[in-house]
């Protein structure tokens, strides 16, 4: 398992999406760290007064050599307006800013064609005169099948106007070549009439799906029946992202391990791992000395709940909750359970205070260490370090636990470093089980055992594997025992030093485990000092 951010995919891309009953659209999918964006191209306003209407009205006059610079598809025989398929560079339609690609035309000269088929419309524009007035409104969801361009940097090829015939789904051409000597003055809109107005064609969101804790299938719901190139992504709140159609089954694999990918890394960070136990109760006069109980590691924090969590608002109501730096997780060997269930663990708390749970499978309760321990590391990894007040030979001092330095003393007057020692030079730790901690390091340069003693943390700490840690064979002589102790100022609180204890074993051993098996906790990139 990586603890490490792995890296979050960013990907951009044009889709088909199909909403309900609707024809398939174009969109446009952005994924971030944490969202899915699906959006559609609209025209908007984007200088002068900050007002948006759905319909735009311009004035061209067709120039003599070259129309009026456009051309038209769709029409009422597929139930859908006319709609501008094709602009022309430098010509009346372009140089009026106001009409573009997926431009609905619902009126020509005041006479309403929105339900009128393509040959109806095509012939009204070329009986329209020298100048004609549109009422345009961008079509946002125009249909897959009449493959309009998604922008105007298309190339139009010269139509004759003179034709008969057109077709829905061609290009009806409405312009001759542009002639550069023509001097026709271009009178272009008289709504809006401010000349500030600048209108735009932009990609606007549609619909946003947050990524945490939601859920991405290829199959038709309720089926085993799976979609060609095709998904859909559905938020922990019920919003459904519609029917992504991708352009092929190698474009819709690349988009779902890119958005699997982001899930995960959000679980990762959030959500290490929740599930059901069983949790016995302190009170053995109860019928029922076992309850169901929700356990849930998220983020900094172990939650215990009567029942899962829901909503944002049940996250709140959790019955305990505590920080994982001040809580440890120990797995009960057979010698240690209190009756005849096994696969039971407990969970120590800075306040005394231990919890026991049972569990139903050896591979659940494996599945629970490796989600403290995932957990653990990655709280050490946010806090890095902690210092704390001490006392050695009756002066104040600091003592610094850091992730990538290892063991700092200093005087908390003058700053000083008294000293200081890698992760790897702590070679053993023990305790007297009420308020003396022992931590044995090695010199680096008499390669001698150094004894550091915590005397006075009354908090027996929890069991971890920091005395197996010493190398076999290697004995701690007598000469080689304290010389040096260490302890808390009498008024620093009896759970600060508790947390101490903890925090003290938290780091060590997410270091000690993040070194003892580099590959499986993020690689050589990830390790820390040695």
């Amino acid at each position: 398992m990586d603890f490490r951010t792995a890296c979050e995919e960013t990907k951009t891309g044009i889709c088909l999406l199909q909403d309900g009953a609707q024809e398939p659209f174009k969109v446009r999918l952005h994924l971030a760290k944490d969202l899915l964006m699906i959006q559609e191209q609209d025209v908007i306003c984007v200088s002068g007064e900050p007002f948006y209407s759905g319909e735009r009205t311009v004035t061209i006059r067709r120039q003599a050599v070259g129309g009026f610079g456009l051309s038209i598809k769709g029409g009422a025989e597929h139930n859908i307006p006319v709609v501008i398929s094709k602009i022309s560079k430098e010509q009346r339609a372009e140089l009026s800013g106001l009409l573009f690609i997926g431009d609905a035309i619902l009126q020509i000269n005041g006479i309403n064609v929105r339900k009128c088929r393509h040959e109806e419309v095509v012939q009204v524009l070329r009986n329209a005169g020298e100048e004609v007035t549109l009422t345009v409104s961008f079509l946002k969801r125009a249909p897959a099948f009449l493959k309009l361009p998604l922008n105007e940097d298309c190339a139009c090829a010269p139509s004759d106007q003179s034709s008969g015939t057109s077709s829905p789904l061609c290009d009806s051409g409405l312009h001759l070549n542009f002639h550069p000597n023509n001097t026709d003055t271009l009178s272009c809109s008289s709504w809006p009439a401010s000349p500030g107005l600048r209108w735009e064609k932009r990609w606007c969101d549609l619909r946003l799906i947050p990524l945490l804790h939601s859920r991405f299938s290829q199959y038709v719901p309720g089926t085993d029946l799976s979609r060609q190139n095709a998904f859909q992504v559905t938020a922990v709140d019920g919003v459904c992202s519609g029917i992504i159609q991708c352009l092929s089954a190698e474009d819709s694999l690349d988009w779902l391990q890119a958005i699997a990918t982001n899930i995960s890394n959000l679980t990762k960070h959030n959500i290490v791992y929740m599930g059901w136990c069983e949790a016995r109760e302190q009170d053995a006069l109860q019928d029922r000395v076992y309850l169901p109980t929700f356990l849930a590691l998220r983020g900094s924090c172990l939650y215990k709940f009567l029942a899962p969590p829901v909503t944002t608002w049940d996250w709140t109501r959790a019955e305990k909750t505590f920080s994982v730096y001040e809580i440890m997780c120990k797995i009960l060997k057979d010698s240690d359970l209190l009756d005849r269930r096994k696969h039971c663990f407990t969970v120590q708390s800075e306040s005394g205070e231990d919890l026991y749970f049972s569990v139903e499978l050896d591979s659940d309760l494996a599945q629970w260490e490796r989600a403290f321990q995932t957990a653990t590391f990655l709280e050490v990894e946010r806090i890095q370090c902690k210092t704390y007040a001490c006392v050695l030979e009756s002066h104040l001092m600091g003592l610094t636990i850091d992730f990538s330095t290892g063991f700092i003393c200093f005087d908390a007057a003058t700053k000083a470093v008294l000293w200081r020692y890698k992760f790897s030079q702590l070679k053993g730790s023990s305790d007297d089980g009420k308020s003396k901690i022992k931590f044995l390091f090695q010199n680096p340069d008499t390669k001698q055992i150094e004894a550091k003693v915590n005397p006075n943390s009354s908090h027996k700490p929890p069991p971890t594997a920091l005395r197996p840690l010493r190398r076999r064979g290697e004995k701690i002589e007598e000469s080689q025992k304290c010389k040096n102790s260490l302890c808390f100022p009498w008024n620093v609180p009896q759970n600060q030093k508790n947390k101490f204890t903890l925090l003290f074993y938290f780091i060590y051993f997410s270091f000690c485990l993040f070194r003892a098996t580099p590959m499986a906790y993020g690689g050589s990139q990830a390790r820390g000092p040695i």
